[in-house]
């Protein structure tokens, strides 16, 4: 049997999942990982989980959760976790990131400016950003390809900013798959690579820890 490594992009799983109402806390990602290699026929070598960390000083509480979390999950076999520090963006960025939401959102020429000019403190929570996770997941997934670790790269994410290095990895002859819950999964990423749709029922009957 041909084998794979999974590569978790855990902060999108992780919103994407709340978005069909899966509770989050409640998934056992050793399970998962089983599921997804089962579905696909692969045999699971092993999976890197890739998250940001929060500040501590925002929440110590939130801190550490977060961190046991992470610990717990890194003592798992076959799991690697690997972390960078959750940024603030620059009041800049903040700002840019509010007028293409502005954008996004397709008022009329009459309201856009009112928008601009009254709601831009009100608008979206910016403030934090994951900086080079997905930089992390890309070369790593390059890296394990180029020497011959796996059969297939199996992806955790909906973000359609990995389609080069999905293609990358498909040039490299290698197969390069997408899972992800239907909620924040990209349609660039069904469009152009092998996909998989993680059910909010498969996810809950199969993966969900043993209370």
């Amino acid at each position: 049997m041909k084998s794979a490594i999974i590569f978790i992009d855990g902060s999108n799983f992780y919103h994407n999942s709340k978005g069909i109402r899966l509770i989050p806390k409640m998934i056992d990602f050793k399970k998962l990982c089983e599921f997804i290699c089962k579905e696909l026929s692969y045999r699971w070598k092993l999976t890197y989980y890739y998250n940001a960390i929060p500040d501590i000083r925002d929440s110590e509480e939130v801190y550490y959760k977060h961190i046991k979390f992470l610990n717990e999950l890194n003592a798992l076999e076959k799991f690697v976790v690997k972390t960078r520090k959750l940024q603030k963006r620059s009041n800049k960025e903040l700002q840019e990131a509010k007028r293409l939401l502005i954008k996004e959102l397709d008022f009329c020429e009459e309201c856009k400016p009112k928008v601009v000019q009254h709601c831009m403190e009100c608008i979206g929570d910016f403030n934090k950003k994951e900086k080079g996770i997905d930089v992390m997941i890309a070369v790593a997934m390059i890296d394990s390809v180029l020497k011959g670790e796996c059969d297939c790269c199996i992806l955790i994410s909906g973000d359609a900013d990995f389609i080069p290095a999905l293609n990358l990895v498909k040039r490299n002859k290698k197969e390069a798959i997408v899972c992800s819950v239907n909620f924040g999964f990209a349609s660039e990423l069904r469009k152009t690579q092998k996909f998989i749709i993680l059910k909010k029922s498969d996810i809950e009957d199969n993966c969900y820890k043993t209370v």
